[in-house]
Protein backbone atom coordinates (compact mmCIF):
# COMPACT_ATOMS: atom_id res chain seq x y z
CA UNK A 1 0.00 0.00 0.00
CA UNK A 2 1.65 3.45 -0.97
CA UNK A 3 0.65 7.20 -1.65
CA UNK A 4 3.09 9.71 -2.69
CA UNK A 5 2.26 13.69 -2.18
CA UNK A 6 3.99 16.92 -3.00
CA UNK A 7 5.40 19.03 -0.31
CA UNK A 8 7.04 22.21 0.46
CA UNK A 9 10.50 23.80 0.70
CA UNK A 10 11.33 23.00 -2.59
CA UNK A 11 15.07 22.54 -4.29
CA UNK A 12 17.31 25.14 -5.68
CA UNK A 13 15.51 27.22 -8.26
CA UNK A 14 14.10 26.91 -11.59
CA UNK A 15 14.83 29.95 -13.64
CA UNK A 16 17.31 30.98 -16.10
CA UNK A 17 20.45 28.93 -16.00
CA UNK A 18 19.12 26.29 -13.87
CA UNK A 19 19.75 22.53 -14.60
CA UNK A 20 17.73 20.15 -16.69
CA UNK A 21 15.39 19.26 -13.72
CA UNK A 22 14.21 16.22 -15.20
CA UNK A 23 17.46 14.64 -16.30
CA UNK A 24 18.79 15.57 -12.95
CA UNK A 25 15.84 14.15 -11.19
CA UNK A 26 16.95 10.66 -13.16
CA UNK A 27 20.01 10.95 -12.57
CA UNK A 28 19.42 10.85 -8.73
CA UNK A 29 17.33 7.79 -9.11
CA UNK A 30 19.44 5.78 -10.98
CA UNK A 31 23.10 7.09 -10.03
CA UNK A 32 22.93 9.04 -6.51
CA UNK A 33 19.94 7.69 -4.37
CA UNK A 34 21.87 4.41 -4.46
CA UNK A 35 24.38 5.59 -2.17
CA UNK A 36 22.44 5.68 0.68
CA UNK A 37 20.78 2.03 1.19
CA UNK A 38 23.12 1.22 3.87
CA UNK A 39 21.63 4.02 5.83
CA UNK A 40 17.97 3.15 4.84
CA UNK A 41 19.33 -0.88 5.78
CA UNK A 42 20.42 0.12 8.96
CA UNK A 43 17.34 2.47 10.46
CA UNK A 44 15.20 -0.15 8.76
CA UNK A 45 16.80 -3.40 10.28
CA UNK A 46 17.19 -1.31 13.91
CA UNK A 47 13.27 -0.43 13.87
CA UNK A 48 12.14 -4.14 12.66
CA UNK A 49 10.53 -2.26 9.88
CA UNK A 50 7.89 -5.15 8.68
CA UNK A 51 4.29 -5.67 7.83
CA UNK A 52 2.88 -3.96 10.51
CA UNK A 53 4.29 -0.71 9.75
CA UNK A 54 2.93 2.46 8.25
CA UNK A 55 6.15 4.69 7.36
CA UNK A 56 5.47 8.57 6.24
CA UNK A 57 8.85 9.35 4.49
CA UNK A 58 9.01 13.46 4.33
CA UNK A 59 11.39 14.33 1.36
CA UNK A 60 10.94 10.48 -0.04
CA UNK A 61 13.19 11.77 -3.51
CA UNK A 62 12.25 9.31 -5.95
CA UNK A 63 10.95 6.33 -3.44
CA UNK A 64 13.84 4.34 -3.23
CA UNK A 65 13.68 4.31 0.68
CA UNK A 66 10.18 3.63 0.55
CA UNK A 67 10.34 0.84 -1.72
CA UNK A 68 12.51 -0.81 0.46
CA UNK A 69 9.95 0.15 3.34
CA UNK A 70 7.79 -1.34 0.97
CA UNK A 71 9.71 -4.97 0.32
CA UNK A 72 9.90 -5.35 4.12
CA UNK A 73 5.99 -5.42 3.89
CA UNK A 74 5.18 -1.96 5.43
CA UNK A 75 2.47 0.34 3.84
CA UNK A 76 4.06 3.54 3.19
CA UNK A 77 3.60 7.24 2.04
CA UNK A 78 5.77 9.32 0.70
CA UNK A 79 5.46 13.38 0.48
CA UNK A 80 8.24 15.44 -1.79
CA UNK A 81 8.07 18.83 -2.98
CA UNK A 82 10.84 18.39 -6.45
CA UNK A 83 7.66 17.12 -9.40
CA UNK A 84 10.73 15.56 -11.39
CA UNK A 85 11.69 13.10 -8.18
CA UNK A 86 8.03 12.80 -7.39
CA UNK A 87 7.38 11.83 -11.05
CA UNK A 88 9.63 8.62 -10.53
CA UNK A 89 8.89 7.78 -7.00
CA UNK A 90 4.89 7.63 -8.75
CA UNK A 91 6.53 5.27 -11.27
CA UNK A 92 8.47 3.29 -8.34
CA UNK A 93 5.73 2.97 -5.66
CA UNK A 94 2.54 2.86 -8.06
CA UNK A 95 3.17 1.28 -11.24
CA UNK A 96 -0.76 0.75 -12.10
CA UNK A 97 -0.95 4.69 -11.83
CA UNK A 98 2.03 5.32 -13.60
CA UNK A 99 0.96 2.95 -16.46
CA UNK A 100 -0.95 4.22 -19.20
CA UNK A 101 -4.60 2.93 -18.71
CA UNK A 102 -4.47 2.78 -14.98
CA UNK A 103 -6.79 3.98 -12.32
CA UNK A 104 -6.42 5.40 -9.24
CA UNK A 105 -7.68 3.55 -6.43
CA UNK A 106 -11.38 4.88 -4.85
CA UNK A 107 -10.40 6.24 -1.19
CA UNK A 108 -12.84 6.17 1.82
CA UNK A 109 -13.56 9.24 3.55
CA UNK A 110 -11.46 8.14 6.49
CA UNK A 111 -8.53 7.57 4.21
CA UNK A 112 -9.21 10.68 2.25
CA UNK A 113 -8.94 12.41 5.98
CA UNK A 114 -5.88 10.86 6.49
CA UNK A 115 -3.89 12.16 3.25
CA UNK A 116 -5.59 15.32 3.53
CA UNK A 117 -3.75 15.70 6.97
CA UNK A 118 -0.54 14.69 5.51
CA UNK A 119 -1.25 17.33 2.74
CA UNK A 120 -2.16 19.61 5.40
CA UNK A 121 1.74 19.77 5.76
CA UNK A 122 2.17 21.67 2.74
CA UNK A 123 -0.95 24.18 2.66
CA UNK A 124 0.63 25.88 -0.58
CA UNK A 125 1.12 23.24 -2.53
CA UNK A 126 -1.84 21.91 -4.25
CA UNK A 127 -1.47 18.51 -4.69
CA UNK A 128 -3.41 15.21 -5.42
CA UNK A 129 -3.38 12.29 -2.97
CA UNK A 130 -2.30 9.25 -4.95
CA UNK A 131 -3.27 5.61 -3.97
CA UNK A 132 -4.69 4.46 -0.51
CA UNK A 133 -2.98 6.08 3.02
CA UNK A 134 -3.23 3.52 5.99
CA UNK A 135 -6.21 4.33 8.01
CA UNK A 136 -4.58 4.12 11.35
CA UNK A 137 -2.05 6.33 12.60
CA UNK A 138 1.73 6.46 11.11
CA UNK A 139 4.19 4.26 13.53
CA UNK A 140 7.43 5.46 11.76
CA UNK A 141 7.78 8.70 10.19
CA UNK A 142 11.71 9.15 8.01
CA UNK A 143 13.45 11.92 7.18
CA UNK A 144 16.17 10.45 5.11
CA UNK A 145 17.12 14.04 3.05
CA UNK A 146 16.42 17.50 3.00
CA UNK A 147 17.41 18.71 6.61
CA UNK A 148 20.04 21.18 6.04
CA UNK A 149 17.85 22.75 3.31
CA UNK A 150 14.70 23.63 5.61
CA UNK A 151 14.60 26.74 7.02
CA UNK A 152 12.67 25.77 10.26
CA UNK A 153 12.71 21.84 10.35
CA UNK A 154 11.25 21.82 13.39
CA UNK A 155 7.64 22.60 11.97
CA UNK A 156 7.21 19.91 9.53
CA UNK A 157 8.59 17.82 12.16
CA UNK A 158 6.09 18.87 14.34
CA UNK A 159 2.95 18.58 12.30
CA UNK A 160 3.86 15.18 11.32
CA UNK A 161 4.34 13.82 14.60
CA UNK A 162 0.66 14.95 15.42
CA UNK A 163 -0.32 12.21 12.90
CA UNK A 164 1.71 9.49 14.34
CA UNK A 165 1.08 6.84 17.10
CA UNK A 166 2.56 8.15 20.30
CA UNK A 167 5.89 6.67 21.12
CA UNK A 168 6.26 6.46 17.20
CA UNK A 169 9.81 6.28 16.28
CA UNK A 170 10.93 9.55 14.28
CA UNK A 171 14.17 9.26 12.16
CA UNK A 172 16.37 12.28 11.05
CA UNK A 173 19.39 11.86 9.14
CA UNK A 174 22.43 13.50 7.81
CA UNK A 175 25.83 13.53 7.00
CA UNK A 176 28.29 12.50 9.86
CA UNK A 177 31.49 14.42 10.81
CA UNK A 178 32.99 16.65 8.48
CA UNK A 179 36.66 14.46 8.88
CA UNK A 180 34.82 10.92 8.26
CA UNK A 181 33.17 12.10 4.80
CA UNK A 182 35.76 12.01 1.82
CA UNK A 183 33.13 13.95 -0.18
CA UNK A 184 33.18 16.98 1.94
CA UNK A 185 36.06 17.66 0.26
CA UNK A 186 34.44 17.91 -2.91
CA UNK A 187 31.60 19.55 -1.88
CA UNK A 188 33.48 22.88 -0.48
CA UNK A 189 33.65 23.59 -4.04
CA UNK A 190 30.20 24.30 -4.32
CA UNK A 191 30.30 26.99 -1.94
CA UNK A 192 33.53 28.24 -3.25
CA UNK A 193 31.78 28.55 -6.74
CA UNK A 194 28.72 29.98 -5.49
CA UNK A 195 30.37 33.13 -3.51
CA UNK A 196 29.41 35.78 -6.34
CA UNK A 197 25.76 34.98 -6.46
CA UNK A 198 23.69 37.69 -4.21
CA UNK A 199 20.96 36.02 -2.04
CA UNK A 200 21.70 32.88 -2.82
CA UNK A 201 24.61 30.87 -0.85
CA UNK A 202 25.27 27.58 -1.62
CA UNK A 203 23.58 24.80 1.14
CA UNK A 204 26.09 23.39 3.50
CA UNK A 205 25.24 19.76 3.84
CA UNK A 206 27.51 19.83 6.86
CA UNK A 207 25.11 22.49 8.75
CA UNK A 208 23.89 19.70 10.93
CA UNK A 209 26.94 17.31 11.34
CA UNK A 210 27.80 18.90 15.34
CA UNK A 211 27.31 16.08 17.65
CA UNK A 212 24.17 16.82 18.82
CA UNK A 213 22.46 18.72 16.31
CA UNK A 214 19.83 16.34 15.11
CA UNK A 215 18.43 15.81 18.83
CA UNK A 216 19.10 19.40 19.14
CA UNK A 217 16.29 19.71 16.14
CA UNK A 218 13.95 16.51 17.88
CA UNK A 219 13.78 18.31 21.27
CA UNK A 220 13.24 21.96 19.42
CA UNK A 221 10.31 19.84 17.66
CA UNK A 222 8.79 18.36 20.37
CA UNK A 223 10.20 14.91 20.47
CA UNK A 224 12.11 12.62 22.51
CA UNK A 225 15.90 11.40 21.52
CA UNK A 226 16.17 7.86 21.78
CA UNK A 227 19.24 6.26 20.26
CA UNK A 228 21.39 7.25 17.08
CA UNK A 229 23.64 5.72 15.09
CA UNK A 230 26.22 5.92 12.21
CA UNK A 231 26.39 4.11 9.03
CA UNK A 232 29.20 3.59 6.36
CA UNK A 233 28.18 5.38 2.78
CA UNK A 234 31.04 4.99 0.74
CA UNK A 235 29.86 6.96 -2.68
CA UNK A 236 31.26 4.67 -5.35
CA UNK A 237 30.67 5.37 -9.30
CA UNK A 238 31.74 3.43 -11.99
CA UNK A 239 33.26 6.30 -14.23
CA UNK A 240 33.92 9.97 -14.07
CA UNK A 241 30.66 11.06 -15.66
CA UNK A 242 28.60 9.15 -13.79
CA UNK A 243 30.40 11.03 -10.23
CA UNK A 244 29.52 14.39 -11.64
CA UNK A 245 26.22 13.18 -12.87
CA UNK A 246 25.11 11.86 -9.77
CA UNK A 247 27.09 14.76 -7.46
CA UNK A 248 24.96 17.41 -9.28
CA UNK A 249 21.76 15.28 -9.12
CA UNK A 250 21.88 16.03 -5.01
CA UNK A 251 20.90 20.11 -5.64
CA UNK A 252 24.08 20.72 -3.27
CA UNK A 253 25.86 22.26 -6.52
CA UNK A 254 22.85 24.56 -7.65
CA UNK A 255 24.02 27.63 -6.75
CA UNK A 256 27.52 27.45 -8.24
CA UNK A 257 25.49 26.91 -11.69
CA UNK A 258 23.97 29.95 -10.85
CA UNK A 259 27.05 31.76 -10.29
CA UNK A 260 28.90 30.23 -13.20
CA UNK A 261 27.48 28.21 -15.61
CA UNK A 262 26.81 23.99 -15.96
CA UNK A 263 30.04 23.93 -18.07
CA UNK A 264 32.24 25.51 -15.58
CA UNK A 265 30.61 23.60 -12.81
CA UNK A 266 31.08 20.09 -14.52
CA UNK A 267 35.16 21.22 -15.17
CA UNK A 268 36.03 21.97 -11.81
CA UNK A 269 33.94 19.37 -10.11
CA UNK A 270 36.02 16.55 -12.78
CA UNK A 271 38.92 18.31 -11.45
CA UNK A 272 38.21 17.80 -7.53
CA UNK A 273 37.21 14.22 -8.52
CA UNK A 274 40.51 13.45 -9.84
CA UNK A 275 42.23 12.38 -6.65
CA UNK A 276 39.46 9.92 -5.47
CA UNK A 277 39.93 8.04 -8.88
CA UNK A 278 40.57 4.44 -8.61
CA UNK A 279 43.35 2.30 -10.87
CA UNK A 280 40.15 1.33 -13.33
CA UNK A 281 38.84 4.24 -13.67
CA UNK A 282 36.11 4.32 -10.80
CA UNK A 283 35.38 7.36 -8.32
CA UNK A 284 35.56 5.64 -4.53
CA UNK A 285 34.41 8.60 -1.84
CA UNK A 286 34.30 7.13 1.98
CA UNK A 287 31.48 8.71 3.79
CA UNK A 288 29.95 8.34 7.60
CA UNK A 289 26.20 9.17 7.98
CA UNK A 290 24.24 9.76 11.17
CA UNK A 291 20.75 9.38 12.28
CA UNK A 292 18.84 9.84 15.50
CA UNK A 293 15.61 8.09 16.21
CA UNK A 294 13.55 10.51 18.50
CA UNK A 295 10.08 9.47 19.51
CA UNK A 296 6.66 11.15 19.70
CA UNK A 297 5.03 12.35 22.49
Amino acid sequence: MASVLARQAPRGRRGEGAADFRARARDWAEIQERMLVPLYDAVYQRLDVGPDSRVLGLGCGSGLALLMAAARGASVTGVEDEPERLALARERLLPAEAAPGGTIPRLSPRTRSRMSAVAALVPSVPSRPLGRAPCDPYNVITVFDDLCTLAEPERLLSAAARLAERGSPVVLAGWGPPERCRTGQVLRLAARLAEPTQGYAACDPFRLSGPDDLEDIAVRAGLRPDGSGRVACPFAYPDMDSAVRGLCSTGLFDAAVEATDPTQVEKELTEALHCFRLSDGSIRMDNVFRYVIARTA
